[in-house]
């Protein structure tokens, strides 16, 4: 008992303490009174916060909001008070500037970086908007040939022009012949205009660059035509090649039809193209081969002689080639002994070569 009244008096006379330690709130008017009637003995300053700290004769202490008084030193120095100032605490205004803009320079950095990553920058310091994104397939890695190519007998026979012309340059310079600039091959979906092409590459055994039309435009001005350009000079380091382009109306289309007027970037993309096929510059060596199922909205300068010198036509094979097709799906695979190719061959007017692909896995 006696010990909790020790600790309750404690308490209550440590509570009562407090309030006279801490200091109290004086008017600017009451603060200079009390110095004019020789009560303050001390004056601690924060020029920071504009606040004073008296300390009177009986040791209180008052807090004083200061008031722009040019006479208040004067009139604490006639008086013999002890002025004390307390440093400032705000930091320099280099330090509150770099605070101001370290957001904005990490959310920049930010911003970069995510760019230069999706982009595929990688440790390159430059950005890598304008460069290529064509697929590369060296002669030893696309292996297709023409014989992994069946029921497109026509557009097979077209391009041998092609493939000899890339195993034997010689044969066409010697008798004054030019070299085909471009191949358009010409049907609907999931004929084979892909794998016609792989194999005219795996046929004459050079390198084959593969990229979509789509792939050409972006939302930025000028990085189609950057990519056209870098992806011509890849394949200039590696002549003779073929350039395959996927559906090439995402890009080739005729110009002046779209909404953003005559110069928008799908059009310059174009231009770049048109230049890079037939231009100044000879492309020796590269062969480009392009795939559409939309000739009719291509730009007509896109398909003249000289660009484009042959259109190869693939359509859907017929009951032979449909044969054919499913001959060389059905390698490798373990077939009941009542499938008879024969009969589904002739079920399946219309089946393009992907159709019958998945029929048979």
């Amino acid at each position: 008992m006696v010990v909790l009244i020790a600790l309750g008096t404690a308490f209550v006379g440590g509570r009562s303490n407090t309030p006279n330690n801490a200091p109290v709130n004086l008017r600017y008017s009451d603060f200079v009174e009390a110095v004019q009637s020789n009560e303050i003995s001390k004056v601690l300053i924060a020029p920071d916060r504009g606040t004073a700290l008296a300390v009177k004769s009986d040791g209180q202490r008052a807090q004083v909001n200061l008031a722009p008084d040019k006479n208040l030193l004067n009139l604490l120095s006639e008086h013999d008070v002890d002025i004390d100032v307390q440093p400032s605490r705000q930091s320099p205004a280099w330090q509150s500037a770099l605070g101001s803009l370290l957001f904005p320079l990490l959310l920049l950095g930010g911003l970069f970086f995510l760019l230069r990553r999706a982009q595929g920058g990688g440790g390159n310091p430059a950005m890598s908007f304008g460069k290529s994104k064509a697929r590369v397939q060296m002669e030893p890695q696309t292996q297709v040939t023409f014989e992994d190519v069946a029921g497109i007998e026509g557009a097979k026979l077209e391009l041998t022009e092609v493939v000899d012309f890339l195993k034997n340059p010689d044969r066409f310079t010697a008798v004054g012949a030019k070299i085909p600039k471009g191949v358009l091959l010409v049907g609907p979906p999931g004929t084979g205009k892909t794998l016609l092409a792989k194999a005219v590459a795996g046929e004459a055994g050079v390198p084959f660059f593969s990229i979509s039309g789509s792939e050409f435009v972006e939302m930025f001005v000028g990085v189609g035509a950057s990519r056209v350009r870098d992806l011509f000079e890849q394949a200039k380091k590696n002549a003779p090649c073929i350039v395959f382009i996927d559906e090439i109306d995402a890009v080739g289309r005729q110009r002046g039809a779209g909404l953003g007027g005559g110069n928008d970037e799908r059009e310059q993309t174009l231009n770049q193209l048109l230049t890079e096929m037939d231009g100044f510059e000879g492309n020796t060596g590269i062969i480009i081969v392009a795939a559409t199922n939309r000739p009719d909205v291509l730009d007509q300068a896109l398909m003249r002689p000289g660009r484009f010198d042959r259109q190869v036509v693939v359509d859907r094979p017929d009951y032979s080639g449909r044969l054919q097709v499913l001959g060389v799906h059905a390698r490798g695979k373990t077939l009941a002994k009542d499938v008879d190719l024969d009969k589904v061959a002739r079920r399946t007017p219309g089946f393009t070569g992907a159709d019958l692909a998945n029929l048979l896995n």
